[in-house]
């Protein structure tokens, strides 16, 4: 009998067997079949079908082709979160080019930076950052050719797919041409082809709160694999809570970071209705909400407090918006919030260099008893890990620890998606991956069912009088004041305990004569009933209009650590 090696060896021979690599055009080979007349739509400026998107990504790669640009090219993007940028997302890596989401929200000496680092052959320029960018043919001299992305013509009206742009756009003489004229004069057909897996994909840079940002790679595997873990682990959820084939998906993260959470990728396999909303307005971001009966999105917390503003200024609340929560922690007050807003959200936990997710919430059954109150504590939580997706938590010592809810150190893990090290910075990347385990930085909690409870950054931990005060819980705790719109907490020097912790609060419009004393009050009843030790309650709150948030919206608190270092010195 032919033993299975031999069988085997005569299917190599007889060369039947397909390869399948794991590249990114995989991911549309289910929505080619099944999804031609689903729609995707930017904003309310144009609307076209699924069958119509992959001839403009056979277009954009096309343009590419034509302009000279190879396989190992870097193709930089600028722009707001757009019809064109999910074209690119497929049509560059798919080239076998690498893509670079430029994140135009940093200083632009930064920005100027991180292109200079990556140095890209082409560019494609939204009009409304060519004053960042006018001076690039002279101070990024990798790039050659720069493609003018201009929403100009669209006219604020639905544009179908057998429409064109009408109103004359107007370009700098530096340019190749307009996206839209470009790819109509191209050809709508061609034929990707496959190449090693291992292939770089894309890299983006880091908006790091210290030096200048890092630049992480990721490659076709590690997206597909990516892209695959989370939507199964989002997809196994209670009804309500996982994505389902009938959701209509609207980023509300940037393109520019961490691949939107590689959202847009999942959202193309698996052929949703999809809309993408340009600049993060909150009118704008409610209004295509509502017009689009979007189910499904993602976002940092402070786009979250973004969307309560809104829908409560028009005293409405949100039907069936299932929206992933991640970047930082979310607040138990925010929780509540949004929960009483109609919005389902899940939790999660990922970073810049894990492609993001590597955590998401768990809904099953021991959600249906628990309380209010002891639901809320889960949801503030940072899930459990999704599938292949291994976590650890060492001691300072990089000795592992019990997993029993109670045992802190910093949490590392390993999966197959990690970035496995910082673009054109090895020692980075070293330092990143000590003793073979990627080093969150985060210090954090495992419970024995599993789920993940970070309880502060290592570099934003206040240590007083020799303890350790965990910023994350007592700024949960003050949270719940119903006058807090955001709430921080951060270490301040002392003369006497080395360091004490400062809260900086912004209030809701309708409590501006709120006492700093009655939000502290909720620290000293949490130290009353054994929540809090005493040491960590703040002595005082500055209240401030806005608080200050990093490029991607998260809390930035090295720069409020400055702020009032500095008046204290």
């Amino acid at each position: 009998m032919t033993s299975i090696l031999n069988q085997h060896e005569n299917y190599q021979q007889a060369g039947e067997a397909y390869g399948f690599p794991l590249i990114i055009k995989q991911l549309l080979n289910r929505a080619k079949i099944v999804s031609t007349n689903q729609t995707i739509s930017y904003a309310n400026k144009i609307t076209y079908t699924y069958a119509e998107f992959f001839k403009r990504v056979n277009r954009l790669a096309n343009v590419l082709k034509n302009m000279g640009l190879q396989a190992g090219d870097v193709v930089a993007v600028m722009d707001w979160d757009s019809h064109r940028y999910l074209e690119a997302y497929f049509a560059v890596p798919m080239s076998g080019m690498i893509l670079q989401t430029v994140n135009v929200r940093l200083a632009e000496d930064k920005v100027l930076y991180t292109i200079n680092h990556a140095k890209p052959k082409a560019l494609l320029l939204n009009a409304e950052f060519e004053p960042m960018a006018k001076n690039y043919r002279h101070e990024a001299p990798s790039i050659e050719k720069i493609i003018w992305l201009d929403d100009t013509g669209f006219d604020d009206a639905e544009y179908g797919e057998n429409d064109t742009k009408t109103a004359q756009v107007s370009m700098p003489d530096y340019v190749e041409g307009e996206y839209e004229a470009m790819l109509a004069a191209a050809s709508d057909e061609f034929d990707f082809p496959d190449f090693d897996e291992n292939t770089i994909a894309t890299t983006f840079y880091t908006s790091g709160t210290t030096g200048d940002p890092k630049g992480v790679f990721f490659t076709h595997r590690q997206i597909v694999l990516q892209t695959l873990a989370s939507t199964l682990a989002t997809a196994l959820n209670a009804e309500g809570q996982g994505v389902r084939y009938n959701d209509v998906y609207m980023p509300m993260t940037p393109l520019f970071h961490v691949h939107a959470w590689c959202w847009p990728y999942g959202a193309t396999m698996i052929g949703l209705k999809q809309v993408y909303p340009g600049r993060y307005v909150s009118e704008v971001l409610v209004d295509l909400i509502e017009r689009h009966k979007v189910t499904l999105s993602h976002g940092v917390p402070t786009i979250l407090q973004m969307l309560l503003k809104e829908i409560a200024a028009r005293g409405r609340r949100f039907k069936g918006l299932k929206l992933m929560v991640g970047g930082s922690k979310i607040n138990e007050g925010l929780a509540k919030n949004a929960i009483d807003s109609g919005i389902e959200f899940m939790p999660g936990f990922g970073m810049s260099e894990s492609c993001p997710v590597v955590a998401r919430a768990v809904f099953d059954d021991k959600i249906d008893v628990m309380s209010m109150d002891e639901q809320i504590s889960y949801r503030c939580l940072s899930g459990s890990p999704i599938m292949l997706v291994s976590m650890e938590i060492w001691d300072e010592n990089g000795k592992p620890i019990p997993m029993d809810g109670e045992s802190t150190g910093e949490l590392v893990m390993r999966a197959p998606w990690l970035t496995q090290s910082y673009f054109k910075n090895p020692e980075a990347g070293n330092e990143l991956w000590r003793g073979g385990w990627m080093h969150t930085q985060d210090i954090a909690c495992i419970t024995p069912d599993g789920t993940l409870k970070i309880t502060d950054r290592l570099k934003d931990v206040i240590k007083s009088g020799g303890e350790w005060v965990s910023s994350l819980e007592v700024e949960t705790i003050l949270s719940f004041h119903p006058s807090i719109a955001d709430i921080a907490v951060i270490g301040v020097p002392d003369e006497k305990w080395g360091e004490k912790p400062l809260a900086l609060a912004v209030l809701k419009p309708e409590y501006t004569d709120t006492k700093a004393e009655d939000i502290l009050a909720l620290g000293h009843q949490a130290v009353e009933k054994g929540r809090l030790p005493k040491y960590s309650v703040p002595s005082e709150i500055k209240f401030l209009l806005e608080m200050p948030k990093t490029s991607v919206g998260k809390l930035d608190k090295k720069k409020m650590r400055m702020m009032y270092t500095e008046k204290l010195i």
